[in-house]
């Protein structure tokens, strides 16, 4: 083993990247290279990562965005991407690039959080991160069938065209809402459009609204509606839900492996759902 080096924002850089994408997919078993051809790795996306020669072995990754609190906008960043190869665990390096990316930003956030899987829960609480419960939200509605037809068509992530039209709104969105959301995370969501909701991505054409959800039998999982004007929520239900639905989404509080750490006298919000489309 070579020394290692460190290095970081270095999507110029072919061997890196693509090196960089494969721990990705034998990790995660994700794949940022159609994300990065199509343009969405934009600069707010930051590897902090450690590199053995041409290769590399260890990640943490910066999110910079920014979260709307109760109408306010606060500084945020998210961490994600955290990997290190098979080889190399063990020998602190996670810990190494942890401590460099606070060293950074310090000072610079109001919240830093992230999201984590069971297996590392006892990790970040050592950095000042805390486990955050997260609130999920539901209504039982019935649709009322509207004199007009909807007009609902089915968006293609291959398709140029309709992956022009996601970028555009993605990029010149309102917040859904004031309460809480996040801002800046297009290229999050463009990764969720590409990998994870491609089948489930819907275009309300008189409303130029773009809904993200699946629906089966009685029942809609809504992830995200991406819309340049405010909308009223009950309006896409009837939208999207046929005449006869009966939509029942449970309501329970759930922990995802949220945990936050905050600057001052900054609060994570309570009885708050992080966005589904830009969890990194």
């Amino acid at each position: 083993m070579q020394e290692l080096i460190f290095m970081k924002n270095y999507k110029n850089n072919e061997v890196l990247r693509k090196s960089f994408f494969e721990l990705a997919v034998n990790t995660f078993e994700i794949n940022f290279e159609d994300w990065y051809q199509q343009g969405y790795w934009g600069e707010r996306y930051i590897p902090y990562s450690y590199v053995d020669g041409d290769q590399v072995i260890a990640n943490v990754s910066v999110n910079i965005l920014e979260l709307i609190i109760h109408g306010e906008k606060k500084k945020a960043i998210q961490i994600g991407t955290v990997m290190t190869h098979p080889d190399y665990r063990g020998k602190g390096l996670s810990t190494r690039l942890m401590n460099k990316v606070l060293e950074e930003y310090e000072n610079k956030y109001d919240y830093m959080y992230l999201f984590a899987n069971e297996s590392v829960l006892d990790f970040y609480p050592k950095f000042g991160f805390t486990p955050v419960e997260e609130h999920l939200f539901s209504i039982n509605y019935t649709a009322k069938k509207s004199p007009e037809p909807a007009n609902i068509r089915k968006l293609n992530v291959t398709n140029a065209d309709d992956l022009r039209l996601i970028q555009k709104l993605a990029s010149e969105r309102l917040p859904v809402s004031r309460h809480f959301a996040t801002q800046h995370a297009q290229g999050i969501l463009m990764f969720y459009c590409l990998n994870v909701f491609s089948d489930d991505i819907y275009y309300l054409e008189n409303e130029n609204i773009i809904v993200i959800y699946q629906k089966e039998d009685n029942h809609i999982e809504l992830f995200d509606v991406v819309s340049l004007n405010e909308m009223n929520m009950k309006d896409i239900l009837d939208k999207i839900a046929d005449a006869t639905d009966d939509i029942v989404l449970k309501s329970s509080i759930t922990n995802e492996g949220l945990f936050v750490r905050t600057h001052g006298e900054h609060l994570y919000p309570v009885h708050v759902k992080h966005p589904i489309t830009s969890i990194a």
